[in-house]
């Protein structure tokens, strides 16, 4: 059971915890991109151990629309007994319009004093994140206001920082954090299904109508003994939907950048039509279409790992 079912804070899902990636060189432990809609293909299997291994498959597919994202600024975190605090962090100069629409933008801005005063800390810090912002305009949304959050960077804290100031104000692909056949997390906000009853929230059986004494069908047979109280294993009625959920090892099938030879002839239904770069992973995501999806290195990754990405024998339009 998932606890507590309560609407999540922000319909943008916060990633809570960064895993130990050792890299060679810096580079974003995660991304974002819009879902767009599930289809199938056909896949060869190439897991290892399976029963299927080299034989052709049907497997759910989702698309996600992956425009660039934009790398606004970087923060800068020391340890404490308290947890993480900020010691620092810095802007690019350059900003685009439609960050207006989420936060006030500073006016002739210099980064170049922030920038020196981490530099001169970097003893100081354990832990190096960009301040990214997605670029709905490039994605077959329609829509003009982005979502702005933090992303860590993995490697070492002096190469993360030279790889982010150099990056202030340039885009980061989604080619340049992940590979084709890499496992990955996703994290997204669920469907939001409003408030519901015990039947279709937990899956209790609708008891028998036959019965004069009873005031209820739908319902419970017995909430709790009198004393001492009631148990938090009894269904209730309450929120349905609408929480943050993450689902591990999803496999990334393939990244394209051109999204017209993904998308239907008459779009994606209620999404539209993909423009640039997207990502095709295996299995189905949590969220609606349209629904920001984060993917992130994975924390607890399989321990056998197919060599290869698998090969697509073709894609379901």
């Amino acid at each position: 059971m998932y606890y507590p079912r309560v609407r999540a804070r922000s319909i943008v899902a916060r990633i809570r915890t960064w895993p130990d990636v050792k890299l060679d060189t810096p580079k974003l432990l995660a991304f974002a991109g819009y879902k767009a809609g599930v289809t199938h293909a056909i896949v060869v299997e190439n897991r290892p151990g399976s029963p299927l291994l080299g034989r052709e498959v049907v497997k759910v597919v989702t698309i996600i629309d992956a425009p660039p994202l934009l790398i606004c600024g970087l923060r800068a975190y020391t340890s404490t007994i308290d947890g993480l605090k900020t010691l620092g962090e810095a802007w690019a100069k350059e900003l685009p319009r439609d960050l207006d629409r989420v936060l006030t933008m500073p006016k002739d801005y210099d980064p170049s004093p922030a920038l020196k005063a981490i530099e001169s800390n970097l003893d100081k810090i354990c832990e190096i994140r960009a301040i990214v912002c997605t670029q709905p305009r490039k994605s077959g949304l329609g829509k003009k206001t982005p979502e702005i959050f933090e992303v860590k960077v993995g490697g070492d804290v002096k190469a993360a920082f030279e790889y982010l100031k150099g990056m202030l104000g340039k885009e980061v692909r989604v080619k340049d954090v992940f590979n084709e056949g890499q496992v990955v997390d996703v994290i997204s906000i669920t469907r939001g299904k409003g408030f519901q009853g015990v039947v279709k929230r937990f899956g209790v059986k609708i008891m028998p109508r036959w019965h004069k004494h009873r005031k209820g069908h739908r319902v419970v047979g017995a909430i709790s003994p009198s004393a001492p109280s009631m148990m938090w294993t009894v269904p209730r009625p309450g929120q349905m939907g609408f929480h943050q959920r993450t689902e591990y090892n999803k496999i990334i099938l393939k990244i394209g950048e051109n999204g017209k030879e993904i998308t239907p002839k008459s779009g994606f239904h209620r999404y539209g039509v993909i423009k640039g770069d997207y990502i095709v992973v295996e299995g189905t995501i949590p969220g609606p279409v349209k629904r920001l999806i984060k993917i992130r290195f994975p924390i607890r990754p399989p321990k056998k790992i197919a060599p290869e990405p698998p090969k697509i024998v073709g894609i379901s339009l």
